[in-house]
């Protein structure tokens, strides 16, 4: 008797780690353990991943993969040995979007970014000797190139060594991070160069532009902007000339399909303005590129945790969306633009921390405060930012396997 062919897809499973980075979660692959359509890119690899998290979802809530139907957790990274000299891993990112059948490899994910020397290192990408070597100091000092965009990331990751003489990635301690619950080590990140030294920091090389916002909905038809390419494209404005006070919460913006339609409106004309896209259609194929944020003065808030953040510990506030939604906290990459920003006089993200020359800012977002530092400095008419950083905490959640329909992808 002839066995017919089940009339259903198998599931095949395929070795990955679920971690958290910042105030960020994602899914992370060694290239080596995708299926072998997956380990270049195009539509199989697209098609594997939005069905590891879960997209398209109409529901928007991704219950049938690992997102969780927010931005800040529809993500994921497949890291690889490094191909650039002087580097120890490869770092690729994706953004999951939570409705459409479409992934962004546009940018990079600063939460995460937090999470991929310490990934690196627990799943043997990373030299043994370096990671052996580093247990005198305590620090493993991983160079990440961002394949994404083309630069360089150090993590500073904290190591220990066990009872058996192994050194092992330390993933909890006492640092504390706003947006998230515990507390765990604090890892160092380090943006070397964030900035192309053959393009301007300034799209536009002004530091502050009058901006054509007409047919968006506000009230006036053109608002001061500051337009910056540091860790990602994003669009400055001034939170009164929004209409908003700085100090919203997720609540008061997302709820609000009028608010988040003007938004976005205005976030596809900034990227036209500032030459990501060639006309505001195109703003249709990524919602990853570029951020809109909003500044304001330093002001007394109470954070969506319920604890109260005072005006005299903070220089500015500032709020930033994400894929369409404001950001519970603060985005890591729209970070590092901050930081290069307020470091830069005349930029309205200078002027809301209180003008002049600074090296660091403690900003308040949605969930708390973050300090971030940066150097930036005008070489041959450009602004240029030579480094940014700031401190966040990685730890792993879940090593194991995944597994997907072998007809998804």
């Amino acid at each position: 008797m002839t066995q017919s062919k089940p009339k259903f897809a198998p599931q095949i499973s395929v070795p990955a780690t679920y971690m958290r980075g910042g105030t960020s979660k994602g899914t992370f692959f060694k290239l080596s353990d995708l299926p072998e359509r997956c380990q270049v890119p195009g539509k199989a690899r697209d098609n594997f991943l939005l069905r590891v998290i879960g997209s398209p979802d109409p529901y928007g809530k991704q219950i049938d993969g690992l997102g969780n139907g927010s931005s800040s957790t529809s993500k994921t990274v497949i890291l690889s040995e490094a191909k650039q000299a002087n580097h120890d891993v490869n770092y690729l990112f994706g953004q999951v979007n939570i409705a459409k059948p479409m992934i962004d490899w546009a940018g990079n994910c600063g939460n995460l970014t937090a999470a991929v020397g310490a990934c690196a290192i627990n799943m043997g990408i990373v030299d043994a000797k370096k990671v052996a070597a580093s247990s005198e100091s305590g620090i493993c000092e991983v160079r990440i190139w961002q394949e994404n965009i083309g630069k360089t990331i150090i993590a500073h990751v904290p190591v220990y060594q066990d009872e058996n003489g192994n050194v092992q990635v330390q993933e909890t301690g006492d640092f504390e991070l706003d947006g998230v619950t515990f507390p765990a080590a604090e890892v160092k990140i380090e943006f070397i160069d964030p900035v192309d030294s053959s393009s301007d920091m300034f799209p536009t090389n002004n530091l502050v532009d009058d901006f054509n916002v007409s047919g968006c909905g506000l009230d006036k038809d053109s608002v001061k902007a500051t337009f910056i390419s540091a860790g990602i494209p994003t669009i400055f404005m001034k939170a009164e000339d929004l209409g908003f006070t700085g100090t919203e919460l997720q609540g008061d913006i997302n709820s609000n399909s009028e608010t988040l339609a003007k938004l976005e409106k205005i976030r596809a004309k900034g990227g036209v303005a500032m030459g990501v896209f060639k006309d505001i259609i195109e703003a249709q194929s990524s919602q990853h590129i570029p951020k809109i944020a909003w500044v304001a003065p330093a002001q007394s808030y109470t954070a969506s945790s319920g604890k109260a953040v005072d005006e005299s510990d903070i220089d500015l506030v500032v709020r930033a969306m994400s894929m369409g939604q404001l950001h519970h906290a603060m985005m890591g990459t729209a970070a590092v633009a901050i930081a290069a920003a307020a470091t830069t006089q005349g930029t309205l993200v200078n002027e809301a921390a209180g003008g002049g020359s600074l090296g660091e800012v403690r900003f308040g977002h949605p969930s708390g405060t973050l300090l971030v530092g940066g150097k930036t400095e005008q070489i041959d008419g450009r602004w240029q930012a030579k480094k940014v950083s700031m401190s966040r905490s990685a730890r792993r959640i879940m090593v194991g396997e995944v597994f997907v329909p072998a007809d998804a992808f």
